[in-house]
């Protein structure tokens, strides 16, 4: 069962747990999930079409992204290949570029924004940009 799937009760007991995964970069990627769903919903007041399609794909990819990072990791912890090692950056690197994206894309509804929603818009900024520097981190920290 993918982490999007699972209750977030059980995805965050997962989370505590002294295993390998799910980690940090499963993690980092559900948070720019839950930015970019933000952004969906802003773009639906501000009547965005196009930033709502486009928030809806990166929530799916980010919400896959988090079951490839663990995947990834998985597969490095039990060989220690150079392909492993880049998956183990690569994974990171697009979460980080997705997690960005939503974040200019939740700051470009935001300005179309009259309502109480502005906050919305804006706690998906904010989770985006955090989730980009986590990820980054997490792609050097794997190189």
């Amino acid at each position: 069962m993918s982490f999007s799937e699972r209750p977030v009760g059980e995805f965050l007991a997962a989370l505590g747990e002294r295993t390998p995964t799910p980690a940090s970069g499963a993690a980092t990627a559900l948070s720019a999930a839950l930015a970019a769903a933000l952004v969906e919903l802003a773009g639906r007041f501000a009547g965005d079409e196009g930033a709502v399609v486009r928030a809806k794909a990166l929530w799916s990819r980010l919400a896959e992204l988090a079951d490839e990072d663990a995947a990834a990791y998985a597969a490095f912890i039990a060989d220690r290949s150079e392909a492993n090692r880049e998956r183990i950056i690569a994974v990171p690197l697009e979460i980080a570029a997705c997690a960005e994206e939503a974040a200019e894309l939740a700051e470009r509804v935001r300005t179309q924004l009259r309502t109480s929603v502005v906050g919305d818009a804006e706690a998906a900024r904010e989770l985006g940009r955090a989730a980009a520097r986590v990820a980054r981190r997490l792609a050097e920290l794997n190189a």
